[in-house]
Parts: C-alpha cells; sequence; structure tokens
C-alpha cells in the first residue's frame, strides 16, 4: 500500500496564512524582543525561544482555519487461487486409488506451493463440509459441492479471486446439484477429473426410503430401490433383516444391464427404541464391487402417541379444523366425542380440548373436576361468560356478542411465535367474543388480545393459565376455522393455522419434568456428526445449579466403557464426545445434587452413512459442465503441468490496483501534536534552566 500527499485544504481562504504566521512572529516579538526581560539571554538561546514560540502560535492559529489533508492511497490485491480437493471416501474406490493417495495430492500442493509467490492461494479440502486444510486423508462419509461453494461465495465475494482448481470424481450425495451452485461464482473453475468412468458389473442397494419414528404396534412401510448394470438375466434376493434375523424378503430378476426398481416391504414395530436395520441383496458371482450390496436404517420406534380428546357440545367447523391441524404431525392420536357421548376418564389423554361447553353446567362442571382431579391439560374454545374460565372471569351484557380480531401480545413469553405468524395474525377474520367485563387473574399469559373495529382493547382473545401442574388455555370466542381458510386463500397452505395449533397443543400437552438431574442427547447420530450431550441439575427448589461435577460411562455394543466429565456452561453441563464409530451405545450420568446421588440412563444409535459406497463409477461429465460454464478447462492428474502453465500465462489473472482518495482533518494526526508538544517542552526547559520563571 503506498500512501501519496495530493493537497493541504482549509474551510478558509488559504490568505489567512500568512496572518497565522504574522500572528506568530508578532507573539514571539512581544515575548523575546520587546521585553528588556531577556536581553541578557545568549543570542543563539533567544532566538530559539523565538523560532519556537513563533511556530507553535503560528500553528495554533493555522488549525483555526480547519485544514485537511487529501491523500490518494492505492492497495494492491494479488491474485487469490482456490484449490479445492476431494477429501470423500469415494474417490479412492478405483483403479487409480494408490497414485491419488500418494502422488497425486503431493504433486497438487507442489503446483499450489509454485504458485505462492505470484499469487495468493487457498488449500480446501471438502466432504460433507468445507474447511482450509491442506492434510488429506479421504475418510469424508458424504460429498457437499454446494457447501464449498456457498464457503467461498461467502468468503471471497467481490475479492480478485483468479480461478477455482477442483479436483474430484465428479460424484456427489448432498446439497444441491453442484452446477446451479457453481452459478453464483465469478471466476473460471478448472476441474482435474479423478477416479474411473468405467462401468462395472456391479448391484446395488441404491436407497431405502423409511419413515423416521414409527410407533409400537403399528406397521410401517419401506421403499428399497436396487440398481444393477451389466447383470441382465441375472438374479438375486432382497432382505430386510434386523439383529440378523430375516424379517422380509423378495425375489429380484434383472431384466436389463441397466436396471432400476423399488421394491416395498411392510414391517412391524414389535419393539420400542431405535431399531436397526439392514437391506441387502444378495451378492452375485460376476460382481466387481461388492461393498454397497448392504445398506443400513435405524427407526425410532416410540411406544405411544400422545393422545388428545376433543368433547364438544355439538358437530362445529372449529373441532374439524383443529383436529386436521393436530393430525399434521404423527406424534398426536385425536379422537372426538359429543359431550353426550363422552362417558369415560380424561386419564388416558395427554390434553382434552373442550369446544362451546359451559364448565357451569352439570356435564361440564363433571369434566372439569375429572380434568382437575388427573391433573390433565385443557384448551377450552368458548364464547360464553362463565365464572369458571381458568384464568379470567367474564360478565358478560345479556349474551351480547362482539366481532374481535386479534393483537399479537408482544410481552408473550411461554413459548416462541415465528415472526411470520406474528405479522399475519392481524390478517386473521374476526370471531364472535362475548361483550361484557374481563377480570384476568395474575395467573394469566396472553397471546392475543381484542380488537373491537379500530379500537384495540385489553380484553384476552387467547391466554393461558396454570394451576399447580395443571395447564390451562382459553379461546374466547366462535369461528377458529375462518382462520385457517383465509391461511389457505393467502397462502395455499396452512402453516400458519397449524403452526399456531400446534404450538398450543405442544406447550399444554408436554408434562414437566420433575427431575433435579437430566440429561439430553439425539437418540440417531450420523456417523459424520460429533457426539454431543447436556445435562442440568437442579436443588430441591428446582433451581439450576452447577456447582457438582457431572461424570458419564459410556458404553458401546462390544461393552468397552469410556469415561467423560461434562464441563460446566452457564447454568448447565455439556459434553463433545467427538466422532464415534456406528453402532449402538448405552450411557449413565451421575451426580449429586446436594442432598443425594443423582442417576440418568440412556442409549444413542451412531448411525453407518453408505453413501460413499453406493455409487463407484466417477461422473467426469458433470466436472465437464463445471469448467464448460465458468470459462474453464476439464484436465486430468497427467495434465498438471499444463495447468500450470495455462494458470500462469492467463493474463486474466492478475494483481488488481485500487485507488482512493481519502480527506482526513490534519489536527488528527498524531505527528503534529507530539511535534507541538515537543516546542513547548524545549521553550519551557530553556526559560526554566534559565530562570525566566
Amino acid at each position: 500500500m503506498g500512501v501519496f500527499l495530493a493537497d493541504i485544504i482549509t474551510s478558509y481562504s488559504l490568505w489567512f496564512v500568512p496572518l497565522c504566521i504574522a500572528v506568530g512572529v508578532l507573539f514571539a516579538w512581544l515575548l523575546y524582543t520587546a521585553s528588556d526581560k531577556d536581553k541578557e539571554l545568549n543570542t543563539w538561546i533567544k532566538y530559539t525561544l523565538f523560532a519556537s514560540r513563533a511556530l507553535l502560535i503560528s500553528a495554533l492559529c493555522f488549525f483555526l482555519l480547519n485544514p485537511l489533508i487529501k491523500r490518494m492511497i492505492t492497495e494492491k490485491e494479488k491474485p487469490i487461487i482456490l484449490v479445492a480437493q476431494d477429501n470423500s471416501s469415494s474417490v479412492l474406490n478405483a483403479k487409480d486409488s494408490a497414485f491419488v493417495k500418494n502422488e497425486f495430492v503431493k504433486q497438487l500442493k507442489a503446483v499450489a506451493a509454485d504458485w505462492s509467490d505470484k499469487y495468493d492461494v487457498k488449500f480446501y479440502r471438502f466432504d460433507h463440509k468445507s474447511e482450509l486444510n491442506d492434510t488429506i486423508n479421504f475418510n469424508g462419509k458424504e460429498t457437499d459441492y454446494s457447501n464449498l461453494f456457498e464457503e467461498i461465495e461467502n468468503n471471497y465475494s467481490n475479492r480478485n479471486v483468479g480461478a477455482l482448481i477442483l479436483a474430484s470424481d465428479g460424484l456427489y450425495n448432498k446439497g444441491t446439484n453442484p452446477v446451479y451452485g457453481a452459478e453464483k461464482l465469478k471466476f473460471p473453475v478448472y476441474t482435474i477429473a479423478l477416479g474411473d468412468t468405467t462401468t462395472i458389473r456391479d448391484v446395488l442397494v441404491k436407497k431405502v426410503d423409511h419413515n423416521e419414528v414409527a410407533y409400537l404396534g403399528n406397521k410401517f412401510p419401506v421403499e428399497v430401490t436396487i440398481d444393477s448394470r451389466k447383470l441382465q438375466g441375472k438374479e438375486s434376493v432382497l432382505t430386510i433383516s434386523k439383529q440378523g434375523k430375516k424379517m422380509a424378503e423378495q425375489r429380484v430378476v434383472f431384466n436389463s444391464n441397466d436396471y432400476t426398481q423399488t421394491f416395498s416391504f411392510i414391517l412391524d414395530a414389535d419393539k420400542p427404541g431405535v431399531q436397526k436395520y439392514v437391506a441387502a441383496i444378495s451378492p452375485l458371482s460376476e460382481e466387481q464391487n461388492r461393498l454397497n450390496n448392504a445398506q443400513p436404517f435405524v427407526i425410532e420406534v416410540i411406544d405411544n402417541r400422545e393422545k388428545i380428546a376433543i368433547i364438544s357440545s355439538a358437530p362445529h367447523p372449529d373441532v374439524a379444523a383443529i383436529k386436521e391441524s393436530i393430525e399434521e404431525n404423527q406424534n398426536y392420536e385425536v379422537e372426538s366425542f359429543l359431550i353426550g357421548e363422552f362417558n369415560g376418564s380424561v386419564k388416558p389423554y395427554s390434553l382434552v380440548i373442550l369446544n362451546q361447553i359451559q364448565l357451569s353446567s352439570p356435564a361440564g362442571a363433571k369434566i372439569l373436576n375429572d380434568l382437575t382431579v388427573n391433573n390433565t391439560s385443557y384448551f377450552l374454545l368458548s364464547a360464553y361468560g362463565s365464572d369458571k374460565i381458568p384464568g379470567v372471569n367474564v360478565q358478560a351484557m345479556n349474551m351480547k356478542y362482539n366481532d374481535a380480531e386479534a393483537i399479537v401480545n408482544k410481552s408473550f413469553s411461554l413459548f416462541t411465535v415465528s415472526e411470520g405468524l406474528q405479522k399475519y395474525a392481524k390478517e386473521f377474520p374476526a370471531v364472535k367474543s362475548v361483550l361484557g367485563n374481563y377480570s384476568i387473574a395474575n395467573s394469566a399469559s396472553i397471546l392475543f388480545t381484542q380488537r373491537i373495529g379500530v379500537v384495540e382493547t385489553e380484553n384476552p382473545l387467547l391466554l393461558f393459565n396454570t394451576n399447580g401442574e395443571q395447564k390451562s388455555a382459553v379461546f374466547l370466542g366462535d369461528g377458529i376455522w375462518r382462520w385457517k381458510l383465509r391461511d389457505f386463500a393467502d397462502h395455499d397452505n396452512h402453516e400458519l393455522f397449524n403452526e399456531l395449533v400446534s404450538k398450543i397443543v405442544q406447550y399444554l400437552s408436554v408434562k414437566a419434568d420433575k427431575s433435579f438431574f437430566r440429561v439430553k442427547t439425539k437418540k440417531v447420530i450420523n456417523e459424520n456428526e460429533e457426539v454431543e450431550l447436556e445435562a442440568e441439575v437442579y436443588n430441591n427448589s428446582y433451581e439450576l445449579i452447577t456447582d457438582p461435577e457431572v461424570t458419564i460411562t459410556i458404553t458401546n455394543e462390544n461393552d468397552k466403557k469410556f469415561n467423560y466429565a461434562f464441563s460446566k456452561t452457564g447454568l448447565g453441563y455439556r459434553l463433545n464426545v467427538g466422532l464415534l464409530p456406528p453402532g449402538e451405545y448405552s450411557y449413565k450420568a451421575i451426580t449429586n445434587n446436594g442432598t443425594k446421588a443423582q442417576e440418568q440412563r440412556g442409549f444413542f444409535t451412531v448411525k453407518e452413512i453408505v453413501a460413499e459406497k453406493i455409487n463407484t463409477v466417477a461422473n467426469h461429465q458433470l466436472l465437464q459442465q463445471l469448467a464448460t460454464k465458468s470459462n474453464g478447462k476439464m484436465y486430468y492428474p497427467a495434465e498438471l503441468s499444463k495447468l500450470k502453465d495455462m494458470l500462469q500465462n492467463n493474463e486474466n489473472i492478475k494483481t488488481i490496483t485500487y485507488t482512493q482518495k481519502d480527506v482526513k482533518d490534519l489536527i488528527d494526526m498524531k505527528l503534529i501534536f507530539f511535534i507541538l508538544l515537543a516546542l513547548l517542552t524545549i521553550e519551557w526547559f530553556v526559560r526554566k534552566r534559565n530562570g525566566l520563571y
């Protein structure tokens, strides 16, 4: 960077500069020449003091003119060459794997080192993630080009990037199509084609589609897609097994050399917990690759779904709207009753929704008593005034009603409502609400208040209340089904309405965890994800504490144990175990909350990722597309020297010079401050030494 002084300008005319000098000289003359006090001073000392004072006063007067310094700043930026090496395991599936692993990477690094004098070289490795790292081990379990391009776009946008050198086999199994992701790049992509494009005899399990969750006692579907190449006329057997036991099978006949077929299975969820299955196609003697004949998958079998009951005084569109919304989430099982048909107990249900039921009536009072006895949460939709509505007392005025619209209460904090729903809530149609005097309990939390016409009131439309361990919610209106229709009319979906219902149901149906020690982690973790656990410890007053130590023992399926200690973070604990091999793990965490030892047990499964084993035929066509679309070119590993020469002779890849003007107050320069301070110091020291003070 070079800085060149172009000019000094002032806010006032430069004709004032001689005046500033004259003032400085006059001041110094009056002090050191006109006065008789300094006549005995040595001549050179007097002239030194005279000059020092004249310069100081002249400078101070000059700064009253507000002088500015105009600078020209020049910056030079070397071209950036980005080198990205595919670190996924599929790169080593070809015949040249030994060369790629032992020789090619060294050659690529050597070429990059030769460029470093002329270019600013950045070396990336990428698989499921991208990072600045030149240590290549080909251990990546997935390949994601879009993550690489996004990383480059975020870090090098508007920079002088000359080119991207991309060494890969062209195979990807995560993220978007690389051709679309590379369109944002403003520089050429030069690809180095690794791997083998020769089609081999192979049969493989290409994909397994299944639910992430199933419920105990139910059946669940599994679809397995099989591919085969150059095996026309052969046949095999597709099986699904669990813990070595065959659960289902189908005969497969390959009727072409390029065969693809999807097979459907229905399996029983007969055991709770995370269940590991394997879909496998029997290998054939003609096959040249058997690493992709099987693919494991896991399904979490939940013991039971949360049961929700809807009890209504009569058939009502509000009931249909809410029921359909709840059933969008397969974690809930919904049953509907008319109040005259419901003769059982509410105990089996996590949540009871009451529609237009007067709690003061005999039937309503009976249900309310049952809810209270069992500490069951409930959601009341009512346009009636009743002295038994939880959290609010409404004194109705002759059964008259208002058309009330919803206004979001910004201070609501029981759960988070999306910004989209908050903004859209005012667009929901008006519902019928009771006209009367509202008295709100201190325990109530209001999500929506009522707007009557243009008047925003403090009367609640949707509120929540807690009575001990029992939670409740009240919608003080009739016609919520219109909200669902309006949402669809404006957005062609019910997402905002479903979000509202889901948040209400989730808050009310979740039972409070009253344990003093809690440990949380994901139950299914991919093998390229780090295993992380969180813990919370409470004292007897249910206050979070971090005084005690928390330890954990993790046991793998071979009964090998690993001991760890949690780290304290804020009001909780955290542990990062790192990457673990695929398999099933159990854990036992121990702490002491000050009164007694606490223990938590659990399990998790680390799922194997087989994406890199599925396709072993390199996709050089994709690499050619990437290069062509970006005005680059595809090379082969043996052509590294040609790539090197091409870049060094490319006139489009050059250093860029940036020049900009900069205006700065002259008084802000620190050097001037120290010069003025030096003048004052010299004058003071000389005068003091010669007895002039």
